[in-house]
């Protein structure tokens, strides 16, 4: 039974920069900002929210579909999934646009200078939830704004519980659309940041919060997360990683080993702590989809 990952679909450009940002802006001309940066490191990465997460699912052995827009250049994200294993039955191909691209340059102090081009990602929504008996269990993360408002709404509305995860696109809804979006998941999956705008928005708090729903994660990062349940928390502690090179992708990989422990009906705070598990490998290697797992994480 298919895992249904609502969510985007891009391509993670990544270029560093080798001096400071600093060092080339003046603070008295941001008026006239012109500036250039010669960025000799580059790569090119498969990436977006429900890709990340379907690559960590098929990862841990479990079926995906994701249901996720790609532009006319996203022939060969379509041929990579595929070769994953995953199903690519409600991918659409939107042909007036490009896949969704960030464009990220990092200088020698880890400052982030990032451009996002949604692209085909604002199509999201024109595709909807499938009728599909076989789907029980899915998940919200981030994509185009209505996208995400229509398929919280078709999940709902077709008995199929899922993960609320706003991730990045959290700012762009109110405290009335937050709430609408909790009342409808059966979960919630934030990191500790989103988690206090969340709260923020809705006046509600992380105990409220998690008596709304079958149960709140707040991520936080090497330290572990806060499993919520009935407006008690418990802390999963972190798990050390080999080596810190790279965290684009850590949410993510957290994220699908939440959902592959759902599926088997696992205790929320056990899934959780494959997720810790997930992320710390994953943040060992560099690109959000480049990791592998054994069978001793898997046992």
């Amino acid at each position: 039974m298919p895992i249904l990952v609502c969510g985007s679909l891009a391509f993670d450009t990544i270029m560093t920069f080798e001096g400071r940002f600093a060092d080339q802006i003046l603070p008295d001309q941001l008026h006239i900002l012109n500036v250039s940066f010669l960025v000799p490191g580059l790569r090119r990465d498969f990436g977006g929210c429900a890709g990340n997460i379907a690559y960590g699912l098929r990862q841990l052995g479990a079926e995906v579909a994701p249901l996720a827009a790609l532009g006319s250049d996203g022939a060969e994200y379509l041929a990579r999934m595929r070769e994953l294993g995953v199903d690519t039955t409600h991918v659409s191909t939107v042909a007036e646009a490009y896949t969704a691209q960030a464009m990220i340059m990092t200088d020698r102090d880890n400052n982030q200078i990032t451009a996002f081009h949604p692209g085909a990602m604002s199509f999201a929504h024109d595709t909807p939830v499938p009728a599909r008996k076989d789907l029980t269990l899915g998940i919200i993360a981030p994509d185009g704004r209505e996208g995400m408002v229509s398929h919280a709404a078709q999940l709902k509305a077709a008995g199929v519980p899922f993960v609320f995860d706003p991730g990045q696109g959290l700012p762009m809804f109110n405290g009335e659309e937050l709430l609408r979006f909790i009342d409808q998941a059966s979960w919630v999956a934030v990191n500790d940041y989103e988690g206090r705008m969340l709260c923020d928005r809705t006046g509600l708090s992380l105990a409220d919060i998690s008596q709304r729903v079958r149960g709140l994660v707040v991520t936080l990062a090497d330290q572990g997360c806060d499993v919520w349940e009935n407006g008690m928390a418990t802390r999963v502690p972190g798990v050390k990683a080999e080596a810190v090179v790279d965290p684009t992708g850590c949410g993510d990989a957290f994220r699908a080993a939440l959902l592959h422990g759902l599926s088997k009906g696992w205790p929320l705070a056990r899934c959780a702590e494959l997720g810790n598990r997930l992320g710390a490998l994953k943040i060992a290697v560099r690109g959000p989809q480049n990791y592998t797992v054994d069978a001793a994480l898997l046992a």
